[in-house]
């Protein structure tokens, strides 16, 4: 009997900020080198992790411009002087206004930043020996990003899909036919047994969110194809 191979990454979720937003601490087994996606806050939470695993912060990788997503990216590179990466530079104006966001929703130390790198689609990040395909999901806002590392069936979703549910699209610059289209169009592609992390709540996978989640189903779009 042939045994599965080993995953090439790992990670570890862990909800920050009084919008218990999901933070997620991934490495690469091979080389110890980490990503920390999404770091809104609670940053002493996120990195106790990192010590206890004994690994390197390589990577700040960013999906979108909220500030409970992306509070804490400023703070983060100070602390590990990791790279940052990502969104899509048309959220640059979510970005500009970080700070005045954390003031509205009580969240201290909420701080802009400007990443080393913007993303666009197609394109590819690095994490050790490992790479994650980056792919542009407008909607729940202009410059999303989304992070799959296809042969781990893992993705990062940020903002755009849930459990249950999609992102809102009442933020400005948000756009509902925008989002089904990222959903269906550039996650559904990956395949079925993709689970991701969603910005908020438990993880799902893609075929799961196919056949029952309410907003995207196959059935309620009327799509040809049905989740295996």
């Amino acid at each position: 009997m042939t045994e599965p191979a080993p995953l090439p990454i790992r990670a570890i979720v862990a909800p920050v900020t009084p919008l218990q937003q999901n933070c997620t601490l991934v490495w690469c087994v091979a080389t110890r080198k980490a990503a920390i996606i999404d770091p809104g806050g609670d940053l002493d939470r996120v990195l106790k992790p990192v010590l206890d695993h004994g690994l390197t912060v390589e990577k700040i990788w960013i999906t979108h411009g909220h500030m409970d997503h992306a509070g804490g990216t400023a703070e983060l590179k100070r602390r590990t002087g990791a790279m940052i990466e990502g969104p899509h530079p048309d959220d640059q104006f979510l970005i500009d206004q970080i700070e005045a966001d954390g003031r509205k929703y009580g969240v201290a130390g909420a701080e802009s930043f400007t990443p080393d790198r913007w993303l666009h689609n197609g394109d590819e990040v690095t994490l050790g020996e490992t790479r994650f395909v980056v792919r542009h999901c407008p909607g729940h806002t202009p410059g999303h990003v989304v992070f799959v590392h296809p042969e781990a069936n893992f993705a990062q979703v940020g903002d755009v899909l849930f459990q249950g549910s999609i992102g809102r699209t009442d933020f400005p610059r948000g756009n509902h036919a925008d989002l089904i289209a990222s959903i269906t169009e550039r996650l559904w592609p990956f395949g079925d047994d993709i689970a991701f992390v969603p910005g908020h709540g438990p993880m799902s996978t893609f075929g799961r969110e196919r056949k029952t989640n309410p907003f995207v189903a196959d059935v309620v779009l009327g799509s040809g194809a049905s989740p295996q």
